[in-house]
């Protein structure tokens, strides 16, 4: 009798404590427990996603590489792997699986257990709440219990596939990815919903020790997991004997992609779209006042580029880049490119990290160089991979200054879209930009077709009216050009004579002839029309400028071409069209700016002009090389001594430019074979609209051969025909209908 009432006691007292402690910490006598309005909005940190026009996500920025999903995103494969593995009454318990746990402490008491009584929602809990380290056994039991508090919340609060989708968002994997999305694409290189069982058995088996099941870093253990995972939807029958047996038979097969701030498609548009999304929330703040972060706000960010666009871009340019370089090694095989330029080689030896860090440590010259001339082992770029090498920090720094580097830019002319921006040959080892404003580079011929619209929208010029080649002098008492010494602009070839027609003039690149146009005019007029072009670069007004002396950056050129594209109308790029946050919500629409900028018929002279460049000028090998067809106007420029080669083309829907040199001026070619930009910039271009025009079931409205750029009627044929065209009389200024 004693003894049942001392066992129905301790009983009764047991429960008791266990509905008080219950009590006390759903009151938060031991710490506060989630408020509601934590529960309906956890926080966690998510990557802000750029979206290209067409639906491909092309880079991140995160502090945790994590994007959500919601359940419909869910392959069933998944959830069946989820729940044979972790949770099997998922759907029949309300958080806590009492008879889960029972079982767990059975088999913890024979030493037969096989499994923990977690559920996925404590899981969750655990995951939106963590625990905290180095609890004592006391604190850890009253965490536990806490779990359960919260888990029978959250079940509460949500739908059972909300919370299973909230469970795949919150878990880690390895290598840097956060959440099931990052996961399938890491190591599988696919979006979620395109995960096969065997794929899915992998990700699932993770998440009992994400380092230790790691499918790239451990494949045997991995695989083992996998087919214990596999073996739970066997006896669940979620699948069949017969695919568990083919299946637990096939080796992983990773697609595995590293997802860095350095790799993956346009990672120098991503590097300037971060820069310029910092200055304008620092502008544009929260409704309540705090800045939007980049990193952990989720936030959606719609590009402009096209992934495929993009990718074509890519590849142009490492085509063409990887043969040239292997011309300019050659060129430069056994010479010293610094030899005549000491000075400048020191500048670049002074501003090396290394040297100043050393300097800035109070290291003499003799201690610096000997560390700089010391051989160690090292990883270099190469086209052909990343190389292990032996090689000083002195050689290394002169290897990467030898390396040709080119910009590359695409637009759609009328709606200002960028649609492919690269930036250089290897953002991991050349981070320099070269398309965005803050670079400039000296724009040779590209900007004669300035001078020659100027002429022809003042003097009404047709692109068959002819001029003198002959040296012009620009006197230096001229209050026009503001010159303290005369200056004679040559001709390249140093060939002399006749007379040539505008057309003639700009196809074959002829200086004198620009001279002679920026003669009869002021350069400030020049100018003028360069920046309303959308040219925000300084230009002097000096007639220098005939000859492409600016310094200019990709951008604005591929801007300012863009208007012979548009009838004449300027529109400015624009590379963001609209920016969310993690719900949906539109925080910013961008629309492009637009200006007419030139008449439809002084525009269409210009594309008669440029059309001549690709016919029968600098730019013909588009058509007996490259083989391109359709409708296409450009122009290539070449700098002095070959320091920048420049092509700009347009075809009736996208405007391109390409720019090829070396980040120091000096280091060049050294002769126009290959030094000139029909040979060092032009054919990224056309390996660029070569793919482009191969691809016309995604491209035919970027680029349809049939298209042509279309003549206003206010122009008359025998304007741009020069068999019928008529030259007028000295002194009259044309009036667009001379002919015979």
């Amino acid at each position: 009798m004693n003894f049942k009432r001392f066992f129905w006691v301790g009983f009764l007292s047991g429960i008791i404590v266990v509905v008080a402690l219950f009590y006390m910490l759903n009151a938060g006598v031991f710490g506060a427990l989630p408020s509601f309005e934590e529960l309906e909005n956890p926080k966690s940190s998510l990557a802000s996603e750029i979206i290209a026009t067409d639906g491909e996500v092309i880079g991140k920025y995160y502090s945790q590489n994590r994007s959500n999903v919601t359940f419909d995103q869910l392959p069933l494969c998944l959830q069946q792997a989820l729940m044979a593995t972790e949770d099997i009454r998922f759907y029949k318990h309300t958080g806590v699986d009492l008879k889960a746990i029972f079982r767990a402490v059975a088999g913890v008491m024979t030493g037969d257990g096989k499994g923990g009584g977690s559920t996925i929602t404590q899981q969750l809990a655990k995951n939106l709440f963590p625990r905290g380290e180095k609890l004592n056994k006391f604190q850890l039991v009253l965490r536990k219990l806490k779990e359960w508090i919260i888990a029978v919340r959250l079940e509460r609060s949500y739908t059972k596939q909300e919370i299973m989708a909230m469970y795949l968002n919150t878990v880690e994997f390895s290598d840097n990815a956060f959440g099931i999305k990052s996961a399938a694409f890491t190591y599988f290189g696919k979006p979620l919903d395109s995960i096969r069982t065997e794929e899915a058995a992998v990700l699932v088996g993770m998440l009992k020790a994400p380092y230790q099941y790691n499918p790239r870093l451990h494949p045997k253990a991995s695989n083992t997991r996998r087919n214990t995972v596999m073996y739970q939807m066997r006896k669940y029958k979620f699948i069949t004997p017969q695919q568990y047996d083919s299946l637990s038979k096939s080796p992983i097969t990773l697609d595995y992609h590293a997802d860095t701030h350095e790799n993956g498609l346009a990672p120098y548009f991503r590097e300037y779209l971060r820069l310029w999304l910092k200055a304008y929330f620092a502008e544009n703040k929260k409704p309540d006042g705090s800045t939007y972060n980049v990193y952990k706000d989720g936030l959606k960010i719609y590009v402009t580029l096209d992934s495929r666009l993009q990718k074509y871009a890519e590849e142009a340019q490492r085509q063409h880049l990887t043969e040239m370089q292997k011309i300019f090694f050659d060129f430069w095989k056994g010479k010293d490119p610094w030899k005549d330029f000491p000075t400048e080689w020191e500048g670049i030896y002074n501003h090396c990290e290394r040297v100043k860090i050393m300097k800035e440590d109070g290291k003499s010259d003799a201690e610096i160089a000997a560390v700089m001339q010391k051989p160690h082992s090292m990883k270099i770029f190469t086209y052909a991979g990343e190389k292990d090498t032996v090689m000083s920090p002195f050689d290394s720094l002169r290897y990467y200054k030898l390396f040709l580097q080119n910009g590359f830019m695409a637009m759609d002319p009328e709606s200002g879209f960028v649609r492919a921006w690269v930036g250089g040959i290897n953002y991991k080892y050349f981070q320099f930009d070269h398309v965005n404003i803050g670079t400039k580079r000296q724009v040779g011929s590209t900007f004669k077709p300035f001078v020659y619209a100027t002429a022809i929208r003042d003097k009404g010029y047709s692109p068959c009216f002819k001029v003198p080649n002959q040296l012009v002098t620009f006197e230096a008492g001229d209050p026009r050009f503001g010159l303290l010494e005369d200056w004679t602009p040559n001709n390249s070839d140093n060939k002399y004579g006749g007379m040539l027609s505008l057309k003639e003039a700009l196809a074959n690149s002829i200086n004198t002839v620009s001279a002679y146009l920026m003669h009869e005019m002021n350069p400030a007029a020049v100018t003028a029309l360069a920046k309303s072009l959308g040219i925000s670069s300084p230009i002097p007004d000096q007639p220098s400028i005939c000859l492409g002396s600016a310094d200019i950056s990709l951008i604005e050129m591929v801007g300012a071409y863009s208007v012979f594209a548009n009838n004449g109308v300027q529109v400015e790029p624009i590379f963001v069209t609209r920016i969310e946050d993690k719900n949906g919500n539109v925080i910013s629409d961008f629309a492009a700016k637009r200006n007419e900028v030139l008449d439809e018929r002084t525009n269409f002279m210009m594309v008669e002009l440029l059309r001549g460049v690709v016919q029968h000028g600098t730019g013909v090998r588009l058509r007996y090389k490259y083989k391109l067809p359709g409708d296409i106007i450009g122009k290539t420029g070449t700098t002095q001594n070959y320091s920048d080669g420049w092509f700009m083309g347009c075809t009736p829907h996208l405007v391109a430019g390409s720019w090829t040199g070396c980040d120091d001026r000096y280091i060049r070619f050294r002769s126009m074979a290959n030094g000139q930009g029909a040979s060092s910039a032009l054919p990224v271009w056309a390996y660029f609209f070569q793919r482009v025009a191969a691809d016309s079931a995604n491209f035919s409205a970027e680029f349809n051969a049939k298209d042509r750029f279309i003549q206003p009627e206010s122009v008359e044929g025998s304007f741009v025909d020069c068999s019928k065209y008529v030259q007028p009389s000295a002194g009259t200024k044309s009036s667009g209908n001379d002919f015979e």
